[in-house]
């Protein structure tokens, strides 16, 4: 039985020298062993997946498989999570150990006996942070490693181009007279995102917005989340690279690459590239949809519902 809202939850983690209140939402049965987190992108928030942990609910309860826990975190300084003093902090390792934290918290609450991750964007590179985590000391006792792994829009190699059009407007929250005006003003700036309807569009960008100490709303996360962005330079976005192939080439699960067709971040040179190293991802792409699909229109869910639940291919036909 699906439900229409998630449980809102929070913990104490530990980012540095600094203590914050993570939040997450949390769908499905509290105790169920097989666990989907679900990270969202860089100014976004965990309620992006609401489509998505519905129609995962609804489909494993369909099928007859076992309970599904869908744990969809606010990164810190954004959502309902707190925002982090030190604007410095706001970096994917942070995430990292943040996220790590959560798992071990959730460990406590019910064993986990199967995990899955699904990120988007800068989910996606947290997520490869978590895969290399695994190997070592940090990873949290009892928790398996992941089973399946959904990477949104994002691979090791990411345009410097689109890094720096996105760099343009993060720091800029807005300042809007109504929820309908701030709806219309983020409908034009993530265009992108591909067809949505006007409903959808709604549903996606309410959690989105918070009271603008002047009145009126602002968009729900930090803005010093620009600042951080900002003083990351090509040369080293460059140097990481490296690392971040050697992240992915080291992955063990089986692993879904979703591209929008029109993408200006991942390149399809780097799509292509992920399909033939490493874990040699499968690839699906979205035509009419750029950075990043929203996993709300059905074809983007089912291909991810589809990946996450289906039962694999025996290893002699993966290979074939």
């Amino acid at each position: 039985m699906t439900t229409s809202a998630p449980a809102l939850h929070h913990m104490v983690c530990n980012a540095g020298p600094q203590a914050f209140r993570q939040a997450w939402w949390q769908w499905g049965q509290p105790d169920a062993a097989h666990v989907v987190v679900c990270v969202h992108g860089l100014t976004r928030q965990g309620r992006d997946f609401d489509a998505l942990a519905q129609t995962l609910l609804a489909d494993a309860a369909a099928r007859g498989l076992p309970p599904l826990r869908i744990i969809c975190p606010d990164i810190a300084g954004r959502g309902q999570s707190e925002w982090l003093r030190d604007h410095t902090l706001y970096q994917v390792p942070v995430y990292v150990g943040a996220m790590l934290q959560l798992l071990a918290h959730l460990q406590q609450q019910a064993p986990i006996t199967r995990l899955d991750w699904v990120g988007t964007s800068m989910g996606g590179l947290i997520g490869l942070g978590m895969t290399a985590a695994q190997a070592l000391p940090v990873w949290p006792q009892g928790v398996p490693h992941f089973s399946r792994m959904v990477l949104n829009d994002v691979g090791p190699t990411l345009s410097w181009q689109a890094l720096s059009r996105i760099g343009s407007y993060v720091g800029d929250t807005g300042h809007f007279a109504s929820e309908a005006e701030a709806v219309a003003h983020l409908r034009e700036r993530f265009a992108a995102f591909g067809p949505h309807s006007d409903e959808e569009w709604t549903q996606l960008n309410q959690a989105q917005l918070m009271p603008h100490p002047q009145g009126g709303w602002r968009q729900h996360y930090d803005p010093a989340i620009g600042r951080a962005f900002g003083d990351i330079s090509q040369d080293a976005w460059a140097q990481g690279e490296a690392m971040l192939w050697q992240m992915y080439d080291a992955i063990q699960a089986p692993l879904l690459l979703l591209r929008g067709a029109d993408s200006d971040l991942l390149p399809h040179e780097t799509a292509q590239a992920m399909r033939q190293r490493g874990p040699r991802a499968q690839l699906v792409e979205f035509a009419g949809v750029g950075h990043a699909p929203t996993i709300v229109a059905q074809d983007q869910r089912d291909a991810v519902t589809g990946f996450l639940l289906n039962p694999l291919p025996e290893p002699e036909a993966q290979a074939a």
